[in-house]
């Protein structure tokens, strides 16, 4: 099996085995004889975070394929507790959750990939991420060869990060998410939207709420128009979505940036978050950068400057080309060193 075969990228190598579980039971299984045998483990949803070196995975890619989600309370006080199968895909989940007149998810429509990874890089968009509507996840936890769940603050959620994440070595984690519970109000209205520029294409302030629906197709246009929503036509999709995160620096060190540097106060924090989008446009790489580097295999997107995407063929020497590029000449041009948001697995910037 081609990890190509199985990420939004289309890139990496072949795998040393592969195993597809479509229930908690064989995923605990498959899991439990890899580390039995002693190979290496790869764990993989969507493919839609992760990049793989060419030489592939040396060990067992297990891809989750558990699917499927029910209410186990509903009331108009607490609202509706939902657990979701990892397997489940995400942006189906989100819309049938609009459609239930569950709040909370709507800004987070078009997110490729799984539900059980979205607590562990804490997904986030538009305002919003799931750190705020997740109440508990059910994991394998391979130290231990126990099932062990855990709540939301024992999750440690931080920008794009979680305890999750921080355990896991080369996309290899000690907790497999075997399932997600989320907390979500009910009622067909929004949150408050919290971000600009989806208020601004809903004809709201920030702070208004706005019918979960109008919420929801407003994102998916958004994204479209950044090629962030999975579409075989369209080659600004292949990619791993955003391939930075937005840095996070010490305050001094934003106000040493340019007065028209977009700036996001961090609560609790002497910091402030950035803009990689703008450090990296203003840095002098340009929508569609790379095709010099490449022979056209692979560019920034030319619909968002923050996406490196696959236009025909690309390897993962042709990605982290472009990304070794971007990342050397944001650093010199303002001082800000971007990281990776993907899973680099076999390969390194």
């Amino acid at each position: 099996m081609l990890l190509s075969e199985l990420t939004t990228l289309q890139v990496g190598g072949p795998a040393a085995g592969f195993v597809r579980a479509e229930t908690e039971a064989e995923v605990i299984d498959a899991v439990r004889s890899a580390d039995a045998a002693g190979t290496p483990l790869l764990v993989i949803g969507g493919g839609s975070n992760l990049l793989v070196s060419d030489s592939g995975f040396p060990g067992t890619v297990l891809q989750i394929a558990s699917t499927g989600f029910e209410a186990s309370s509903q009331d108009s006080c607490g609202g509706a507790a939902v657990r979701v199968q990892a397997g489940q895909n995400w942006d189906d989940f989100v819309h049938q959750s609009v459609l239930h007149a569950w709040s909370g998810l709507a800004a987070l429509s078009g997110i490729p990939g799984l539900a059980g990874a979205t607590p562990v890089q804490n997904v986030g968009a538009y305002g919003s991420d799931v750190a705020q509507t997740i109440a508990m996840i059910r994991t394998w936890d391979r130290e231990i060869s126990a099932v062990r769940s855990f709540s939301n603050s024992e999750l440690q959620f931080g920008y794009r990060d979680s305890l999750l994440k921080r355990s896991s070595v080369n996309g290899s984690p000690r907790y497999v998410v075997l399932s997600v519970e989320f907390q979500l109000a009910l009622g067909r209205m929004s949150p408050p939207v919290q971000y600009a520029q989806l208020a601004a294409a809903l004809g709201v302030q920030v702070g208004d709420r706005a019918p979960a629906l109008d919420v929801r197709e407003a994102v998916l246009e958004l994204r479209s128009a950044k090629g962030m929503v999975s579409d075989a036509a369209d080659r600004d999709s292949y990619s791993t979505g955003s391939f930075f995160t937005n840095p996070i620096v010490p305050a001094a060190l934003a106000e040493s940036l340019p007065a028209a540097a977009p700036r996001f106060p961090v609560a609790g924090r002497d910091a402030v978050k950035l803009s990689a989008a703008w450090l990296i446009s203003q840095a002098g790489f340009d929508r569609g950068f790379g095709a010099e580097l490449t022979g056209g295999r692979s560019t920034l997107s030319t619909k968002h400057s923050l996406a490196i995407t696959n236009r025909s063929g690309a390897s993962a020497e042709d990605v982290l080309r472009i990304a070794r590029v971007v990342r050397a000449g944001v650093q010199q041009r303002f001082g800000v060193e971007l990281e990776p948001e993907p899973l680099l697995i076999g390969c390194s910037l």
